[in-house]
């Protein structure tokens, strides 16, 4: 890999670990569905004039909106506003990598290594010390937080499935614009769950009484957290084999587990520690059995 691709890896990194802490931001003052509604109108509204629309069949550009944003980021928003903390969903949220393996096998007709599926083991080991040392005293994991949490992953891993079929019909595209405007189909969705949710009059007061955190919330998400670094990531995936470059993202809670400690005072329970740990080594060994498996093959 060029320097220029380690800077981007190192960019993605640090902007996806530091996320989870700015959507607490973000969450202390909007709902989950109108913090979901700001994310995407930042990340595609100002840009739709000038991207043109991706050479993909649109079913994918749905999907993947629908998918990623409203599933993924909507469970996700809603875990973090009950009681999940910034620094566990950083790590929960990596088991997306081990739901698309299970998804893999049904949709794809992929037969993952035995070595895959040790790794699974060992991961599934590691949530379920993690939910055991849940609780409903501030600052904890709460039980709900983290179902939702899991929900969020398994959206990720659909989301994921979704740009391989997608890729399958040999349509070249690019990924900036795909990211746009599968963010602009989140648009109408989002309004309408904050308006059901909230109540329209509250939705209208918060925009009207959007604050700094809220704004730079906002912000971040939705330009550098969804259209630099999903841009980013793809583009390196398209330039090297995913085996290479996916077992970066094990660095994701790193990152995540330190800004929560810095930015909420969070601290892990033993078994959560353990949980930590087995996830991260469940899925290395993932990682590294699927490249193992892609050099053989």
């Amino acid at each position: 890999m060029s320097a220029g691709d380690v800077l981007c890896i190192a960019g993605v990194v640090i902007i996806w670990g530091l996320n989870f802490v700015v959507m607490k931001w973000g969450l202390q003052g909007l709902s989950p569905m109108l913090l979901g509604a700001l994310r995407y109108t930042v990340a595609s509204l100002p840009f739709l004039l000038f991207v043109r629309a991706p050479t993909v069949p649109w079913r994918f550009v749905v999907a993947y909106g629908l998918v990623q944003g409203i599933g993924q980021f909507g469970l996700l928003f809603t875990a973090l506003a009950v009681g999940m903390t910034a620094g566990m969903a950083s790590v929960v949220m990596q088991t997306q990598a081990l739901f698309t393996l299970l998804l893999a096998v049904p949709l794809l007709g992929e037969k993952g290594a035995p070595l895959q599926w040790l790794g699974l083991a060992i991961a599934a080991m590691g949530l379920a010390a993690i939910a055991s040392a849940h609780g409903d005293a501030p600052g904890q994991m709460t039980m709900l937080g983290f179902v939702l949490t899991l929900g969020a992953a398994l959206m990720w891993a659909l989301s994921n499935l979704v740009v391989r079929f997608a890729g399958n019909t040999g349509a070249k595209y690019d990924p900036f614009a795909f990211v746009v405007w599968s963010s602009a189909v989140t648009l109408l969705p989002f309004y309408g769950l904050a308006i059901g949710v909230d109540g329209a009059d509250a939705t209208i007061s918060s925009l009207l009484n959007l604050g700094w955190r809220e704004a730079f919330a906002s912000l971040f998400l939705g330009l550098f957290a969804t259209l630099l670094a999903y841009t980013l990531w793809t583009r390196l995936l398209q330039r090297h084999h995913a085996g290479r470059i996916s077992p970066f993202s094990l660095l994701v809670p790193v990152i995540g587990l330190w800004a929560a400690a810095v930015a909420f005072d969070e601290q892990l329970a033993l078994a959560q520690w353990l949980g930590v740990i087995a996830i991260l080594f469940g899925l290395a060994i993932n990682q590294w059995a699927a490249k193992r498996r892609m050099a053989r093959g």
